[in-house]
């Protein structure tokens, strides 16, 4: 096993999200650095459990309170691939909705605090999803939960409902046109009612502090009006 180590300027970035930074460190692994600390055990052993179950996650090499070692996965996400590809949407919402039933076929383990409930990824849309040769691969598990599957499809649909579409003009129209449709899709795909949990869903993604103000504007118009204090 290598060191997990801090930024280097040897290492070549080739990912950047709203919390970490990703590293190539050869042809099979990738160093994954929080940009602050944060106990990753939870995230961890959701992973290990998962693909013992056959579940398409990353294989995990090792990791500490900032970093994580993990399996290099090759191929567009889903998300990039649709931006390329928009005439692609049925066939990816459906297969964000199966990854998500199958995912939701699984017990989540007692460690999670919630025996009988199901695993929840809580962050489980297309720029989530890695299109490899041997099939997509879900990654970014730092939300896992346990609960209701409908609570997990519910925060998919809110976060790409709410997403703000990137590239030209051109491609964001096409997309904006087509988002609709994928959420319809992806839904029907998942097999299970999220209506329930849109409040909640919501609530939640203004709760994220890496939301864009943009995305918050967004939410707000939507969230469930509060009670007045008192």
């Amino acid at each position: 096993m290598v060191p997990l180590v801090t930024q280097e300027p040897s290492l070549l970035l080739i990912g950047a999200g709203r919390d970490a930074d990703v590293y190539a460190l050869d042809d099979a692994r990738v160093l994954r650095r929080y940009r602050r600390p944060r106990d990753q055990g939870r995230e961890l052993a959701v992973m290990r459990y998962l693909r013992e179950r056959g579940y398409p996650v990353p294989e995990v090499h090792e990791a500490d309170e900032r970093s994580m070692v993990l399996e290099r996965l090759y191929g567009p996400t889903m998300l990039a691939d649709l931006t390329a590809r928009p005439y692609r949407v049925i066939r990816h919402a459906i297969t964000l909705g199966r990854l998500h039933r199958r995912l939701h076929e699984i017990p989540a383990p007692d460690f999670l605090g919630a025996a009988g409930d199901r695993i929840l990824h809580l962050d489980l849309h297309p720029a989530n999803v890695v299109l490899t040769e041997a099939g997509p691969v879900v990654i970014d598990w730092n939300n896992v939960g346990a609960g209701d599957p409908g609570a997990d499809v519910a925060r998919t649909m809110i976060t790409i409902a709410g997403a703000q579409l990137e590239g030209p003009v051109r491609v964001r129209l096409l997309l904006g046109a087509i988002r609709g449709l994928f959420v319809a899709v992806f839904r029907r795909a998942a097999g299970v009612d999220p209506r329930p949990h849109l409040a909640g869903a919501v609530a939640a993604k203004l709760a994220d502090p890496n939301v864009t103000a943009a995305e918050r504007a967004w939410l707000q118009l939507r969230a469930e009006p509060q009670p007045p204090a008192g």
